[in-house]
């Protein structure tokens, strides 16, 4: 880790937590009985806690985090795409994906790839 943390990198690490959270909460909304997709619902829930166990690396300056966190937001956003047909879930999937494509924008600034070399 390199110096101090820019502030980019912070934004990137609470949009990634805030993501996460969505995305558990609408895995769990798909779950419930009257939910159109249990099958997409796991699978935003399990995208969701690593996206916030992940996060957290993210402040400590973690390159593996990074990379991570970018596999993972490029998930959200393919997630989302399929959770965006669903009436329960569609504005907690707008969020998130347009948080995932933020959050892999800012990862890669030049002050961020200082940061994480």
């Amino acid at each position: 880790m390199a110096g101090q943390r820019p502030v980019g990198v912070t934004v990137v690490a609470v949009i990634a937590w805030i993501s996460g959270a969505l995305n558990i909460l609408g895995g769990v909304i798909q779950m419930f009985p009257g939910g159109d997709n249990f099958a997409a619902g796991v699978w935003a829930l399990i995208i969701g806690i690593v996206t916030i166990v992940v996060s957290l690396g993210l402040f400590r300056g973690s390159n593996a985090a990074r990379i991570v966190v970018t596999i993972v937001f490029v998930l959200n956003l393919l997630s989302a795409f399929f959770l965006l047909f669903s009436p329960f879930t569609l504005w907690s999937a707008a969020i998130s994906a347009l948080l995932a494509g933020i959050g892999i924008a800012l990862l890669y600034t030049r002050p961020a790839n200082v940061f994480f070399r």
